[in-house]
């Protein structure tokens, strides 16, 4: 822990100082929190800088917080090989925003990008190849977004007589969330063996 209050003093004190929106330590991982405009400055310093040595990006994700005002974050995580550390950097925007690609600091970032932008709806600017990944290509929304319906918007089945692949809006009799959970069934009207302890 000694050393990551180190590592986050060292940021603090250097130019990245000016990108840093709040550093905090979590689970002995430092994480800071950046304005989207200054990610690619941010990543560049981590990266370059002698004292963080930050070379490999482990990963993107993207999160849905509904109930804030800057709906998604993007966290960027990072791994330092020779200094054996690791650190989040996270970025808050409204899915109207657009986020700095950073193809050109990591080229593996491509992937995680589009990922995000299939799953959540967050747009990076730059990415010359931002295209849906996961899902298919007339897939309509972002399925990990909180308000993304549980069912989604259409079924996908093969039809024997057709012989294809029939896409279809999903029609449920009573909403999926509130269900009454009645049913025509009764179940038996014997005592099933382990049931008499319940009583």
């Amino acid at each position: 822990m000694a050393e990551l209050e180190k590592l986050r003093d060292s940021i603090l004190s250097s130019k990245a100082k000016q990108w840093v929106l709040g550093a905090d330590l979590l689970a002995e991982e430092l994480a800071l929190t950046v304005k989207p405009e200054d990610i690619l400055d941010i990543l560049k310093f981590l990266r370059d800088n002698k004292q963080c040595q930050f070379q490999m990006l482990i990963s993107i994700c993207g999160v849905d917080y509904p109930q804030r005002q800057d709906r998604f974050e993007v966290v960027y995580n990072l791994l330092s090989l020779t200094l054996n550390h690791r650190i989040k950097v996270k970025v808050q925007v409204q899915d109207t925003v657009l986020v700095p690609s950073c193809i050109g600091l990591f080229a593996v970032a491509g992937w995680y990008e589009r990922e995000i932008w299939d799953m959540f709806g967050v747009m990076f600017k730059g990415n010359p190849d931002l295209r849906r990944i996961l899902t298919d290509y007339g897939f309509e929304g972002h399925p990990l977004r909180k308000d993304f319906p549980l069912t989604g918007h259409t079924e996908v089945r093969y039809d024997l007589a057709r012989k294809e692949v029939v896409y279809e809006k999903v029609y449920l009799t009573q909403e999926f969330r509130n269900f009454d959970f009645t049913s025509p069934w009764e179940g038996t009207n014997y005592v099933l063996p382990g049931d008499e302890k319940a009583t």
